[in-house]
Order: structure tokens, then sequence, then C-alpha cells
């Protein structure tokens, strides 16, 4: 027994996972750090000023990305052995992106400074621009591909410290509110600038040969997957918008102190989703039944971690809630006893979507997303009125499960018939 969990702990897949989890740690301590010092400091309404113009952001990196976290870490993994191949992916890659933040950032400029729900916080989402700069240098997408999970720690390590750093020493009154989400990306474009010059090095990757011809091809072919990598965003991130519109920054503040701990978890699945999908699509390729057995081991474990964590939230959620220091400490607890439904739900959803894109279901993947992620956010309008903030998560469950369903009829074919041993 001794000698197969020493076996486990020097397997190269468990070592990365641990190196990529001990990473990943600060995304999940970050926030229990900092959003009880902005709250404290800059108050509730404040602080659902600066989670709008971060959903913003992390909305508007989808068009930076442009699909390479997904299309882009399939290919990388899958040609990880052929240089001239990765120089295409690559420089090609970079070179979009670049064109699209340029466009991005020429868009919201324009809108800062002529829709007025933008021009009343100028200064906040001017400031906030430097996140979308930070998401073009970031080259995770093909760390991710190559499987080197200690540059991705390091880098994600480095950003934090930066982030937690001037927050703690630079917020300082309620007025500083405006500067959070600077500091954000900061840190980003400093250590993801770093490491993408260090890949560069290592691989000697150049953008001499780079032309027009190829980005357009380069749009073309994702663009499907980053339509719906637009409305799985606009899931994700709309809703605080929306009660800032539709309610108050308050609401606003209230919903994302609350989301905040779900958040961490709904982060993690990601992450997690991110880490293991490379190697899900590297050994359906090469060998199905090897893939799946994968597949199941830590999407299985990870469900049984999500679910133990959920229950345990929900039997402490006054005493969570409180310490982010909000005004209506029980309303803000009930609320989070129905909201540990949603990373239940979305650590199921989540392991099948990598078999449906990891089979290239893609358009089905696409369609899915954009009628389901559109329902959900009229939902959310219809609800909110009615049912306040709960409004949010009953839509967000009800969306999960749905997609749930549809996952495994989509992929039962593949499950059930293509998986049986041929005797």
């Amino acid at each position: 027994m001794l000698k197969k969990l020493l076996g486990i702990c020097q397997n190269k897949q468990f070592l990365n996972l641990s190196v990529y989890g001990f990473g990943q740690l600060f995304n999940l301590v970050t926030p229990l750090l900092v959003v009880p010092y902005i709250v404290g400091i800059c108050g509730e309404e404040n602080f659902g000023k600066s989670a709008v113009g971060m959903a913003l952001c992390f909305f508007l990196m989808v068009f930076i990305d442009y699909g390479s976290d997904l299309v882009g870490i399939r290919e990388v993994s899958i040609n990880r052995d052929n240089k001239e191949i990765l120089q295409n992916l690559f420089s090609t890659t970079m070179a979009a992106k670049l064109v699209l933040l340029i466009a991005v950032m020429i868009l919201m400029i324009i809108a800062i400074y002529s829709i007025p729900f933008f021009a009343v916080e100028k200064k906040l989402f001017l400031l906030q621009l430097t996140v979308l700069v930070g998401q073009f240098l970031n080259p995770t997408w093909f760390l991710q591909g190559v499987e080197n999970v200690k540059w991705i720690t390091i880098s994600n390590i480095i950003s934090k410290v930066i982030y937690l750093g001037c927050i703690f020493l630079i917020i300082q009154s309620e007025q500083d509110y405006v500067y959070i989400n600077l500091f954000w990306g900061l840190g980003m474009m400093l250590s993801n600038g770093s490491f993408l010059y260090l890949i560069i090095k290592k691989y000697n990757f150049t953008f001499k040969h780079i032309q027009g011809n190829d980005i357009l091809r380069f749009l073309k072919k994702d663009f499907n997957i980053f339509t719906s990598q637009i409305f799985f965003s606009s899931q994700m991130f709309l809703p605080v918008i929306l009660i800032s519109y539709f309610g108050s920054n308050l609401m606003a503040g209230q919903y994302k102190i609350v989301e905040q701990v779900i958040l961490i978890f709904k982060t993690y699945i990601l992450l997690f989703f991110n880490f293991v999908f490379p190697k899900v699509c590297f050994l359906l390729d090469k060998n199905k039944q090897s893939g799946m057995n994968n597949w199941k081991l830590f999407n299985g474990l990870n469900f049984i971690f999500i679910t133990l964590s959920m229950v345990v939230i929900y039997f402490f959620s006054y005493d969570i809630v409180a310490y982010f220091n909000p005004t209506n400490r029980y309303v803000l607890s009930n609320l989070l006893q129905i909201a540990v439904l949603y990373p239940i739900v979305f650590a199921v959803s989540t392991p099948l979507k990598q078999l449906v894109l990891a089979w290239n279901y893609r358009k089905f993947y696409v369609n899915l997303t954009s009628i389901i992620v559109v329902l959900n956010l009229l939902s959310i309008i219809f609800l909110l009125p009615i049912f306040k903030i709960y409004g949010v998560f009953y839509s967000l469950i009800i969306s999960e499960v749905i997609i749930i369903l549809f996952y495994l009829l989509c992929i039962r074919k593949e499950i059930f018939v293509k998986s049986k041993p041929n005797f």
C-alpha cells in the first residue's frame, strides 16, 4: 500500500497537479484577504462599483482570448512536439490577440465617454483597461498546452502578490475604490509580460513571417468557439452588471459578497478544468479508455470535494458572511445557503464540457451555450424584481441543470457505445 502511494506521489501528473494546485491556492486566498478589507474601507456600494467594472473586464477578456483558452490549449497539446506548428500557433495567436486588444480598447474608450452608465465612473473604467492589456500578455494558454505548470504557478503568485501589496498599501479611503481594478491589471501585466518573454526566448519564437491572411484565417477558424465563449462569459459576468443596472450598486455589492464565496469554488473548478483538459484531449486522441479513466478519477474526486465543501458552507453561512463585513448579515446568510447549490451542479457540467469539446462537438456546444445563456440572462431580468438577488441564483442553478441534461444527450453514444470493448 505504501509503495503504491509513493508511486502515485511520484507520478508526473500528480506532481504537476500539486504544483498547479499550490499556485492556484493564491487565486482562492486572495479574495478572502482583500474583500473584507475593501468592504471595510470603501463600503458595499463602492465595492459593488469595482465588482461591476471587473465583471466587464472579464467579459471583454473573451474577445481578446478569442477561444485560445480552449482551442489554443488543445492545438498546442496535440502538437507539442512539432516546433514548426508551435511557432505558427504562437505567433498567429499573439498577433490576432493584439489586433483584438486594440479594437476592444478603442471601443471601450468610446463607450466610457459616450454612455452615461460608464461615464459616471469614468476614472474607474479608464484605469482598469490595464486588465485587458494584462490578458493580452497572458501566455497561460500556451503553458497549459505544453503542461508547464511550474511557470503558470510562479506567474500567478507574482501577479497576486503585486495586487495584494498595492491594495493594502494604497487603498486607504472610501474613494480609493477606483484603483482596485487598476492594481489587478498591473499585477497581470508585470507577471504575464515576463513569462511571455521567457517563452519566446525558450522556444526561439519569432514574429517575422506573420501575414494579414494568417490572422484572418485564425479569426475565421475559431469564430464559432469564440461566440460560444462570449455566451459562457456572459453567464458568468453579466449578472452583476444587470443587478447594478436594474437594481443598484448596493445590491451588486451584496450579490458580489455572496458570489465571492461561490466564486472561489467556481474558479477552482474552472482552473481544474484547464489543468485536466489538455491531458484529457491528448489521451482521448491516443487512447480513449485511458482518457476516460483519467477523466473519471480526477473529476470524480473533485466533485466529492466540492459537495463536502458546500455542505460545510451551508451550515456555517452566517459566520462566513460576517467575515466580509456586510451590513445585513442574515439576508446574505440565507442567500448563501441557496447559492451553495450552484457549485455542485457546476462541478458536474464542467467535466461534461471537457468531453463535449474533446470529442469535437463544437457546433453543439456553441448552439447549446448560446441558447441557454440568452434564456438565463432574460430570466435574471424577469426574476430580479420579484425575488431580488435570490432570482439570480435560481436562474443560474436551473441553467446548469439543463446544460447537464443536454451534454449527456450529446455524448451518450461516445460513453455507452463506443467505449464498449470489441471482442
